[in-house]
């Protein structure tokens, strides 16, 4: 899985797949030489700063930088280093739970660029007062109420949610393309219990395996036997990821994980058992392929007007 991602570089330029000669990668774990880099920066810092959504991840890297220089220091040298730093288990999960425990100790915590820690159902619904009702009736309960908040949320036949999870424990991590106007940003997913967590690939290369969430899809099971549905719904970080963005992610875990083409969720297999064959332009290709995102890119003629 290490080995897959040190393929990835965050992010390829370019248009679709038919222009894949002109893809160029801006180097993040195997960058391309610089003449010139920033006053101060060594060339690690240097290849970041070739992405373009390093100014998104500006201040947190040099905070860090001036923090904890030999810290910063030593996760530049280990980016390549994929045996010693297995950067496709980020444990945001338990990242969050930890960060959320210190705050609340220190009377710090904020609702400000939090997930919530623990959360449940009944945090949400009223279970005892939807058992009578049918599945049907609860799913337009649940579209109705989050209809109106701004997040991602779902109802999943119990059929297809089973597939998923029987995947999930099988093959944990994925890496998922989000489509840009630049081309391509990399995030990799994480399982852990039934929700699944969301990082950007040079959050996770730049802050190891404390890199936080950026979006948590939260699955609710417990109507699954009863009712034949499970429950879906999401937190995210505002300051990285807007809401259709996190839609196109979380519409990516169907398309690779409950395909019933089984090229599609073989790229799943190769990423979490056969790293070294994986090909990262061909989640570009089903992406592509599906329609999915194509809404987050601009057209060509919108690009040329």
């Amino acid at each position: 899985m290490a080995a897959a991602l040190q393929q990835a570089c965050g992010l390829w330029r370019g248009p679709a797949l038919r222009s894949r000669a002109a893809l160029r990668p801006l180097g993040l774990l195997a960058p391309p030489c610089r003449e010139m880099a920033a006053p101060g920066s060594g060339p690690g810092e240097a290849a970041l700063e070739d992405n373009p959504f390093y100014g998104k991840y500006r201040h947190k890297i040099q905070e860090l930088r001036r923090s904890s220089p030999d810290v910063f220091e030593s996760r530049m040298e280990k980016r390549n280093d994929v045996k010693k730093q297995p950067v496709g288990y980020s444990k945001q999960a338990e990242f969050i739970r930890c960060m959320d425990e210190k705050a609340e100790a220190l009377g710090t915590k904020t609702s400000k660029g939090r997930f919530t820690k623990d959360k449940t159902l009944d945090s949400i619904l009223h279970i005892e007062m939807v058992k009578e009702k049918s599945a049907e009736e609860i799913k337009q309960i649940w579209n109705q109420y989050f209809s109106a908040k701004d997040t991602v949320y779902a109802v999943i036949p119990a059929e297809k949610f089973d597939l998923i999870w029987k995947r999930a424990q099988k093959c944990p991590s994925f890496l998922y393309a989000l489509p840009r106007k630049e081309g391509y940003e990399f995030f990799v997913g994480q399982w852990s219990g039934t929700e699944l967590h969301f990082t950007s690939l040079i959050n996770i290369q730049t802050q190891g395996e404390t890199a936080p969430s950026h979006l948590v899809l939260y699955h609710y099971p417990e109507l699954q036997k009863e009712k034949g549905i499970v429950l879906m719904t999401a937190e995210m970080d505002s300051k990285f990821l807007v809401v259709h963005e996190a839609q196109c992610l979380a519409n990516q875990v169907q398309l690779f994980y409950a395909t019933d083409r089984s090229e599609t969720y073989e790229l799943v297999e190769i990423f979490n058992h056969r790293p070294n064959e994986f090909k990262y332009m061909s989640v570009i290709a089903e992406l592509e392929q599906s329609g999915l995102g194509r809404e987050l890119r601009p057209s060509q003629d919108s690009d040329k007007s």
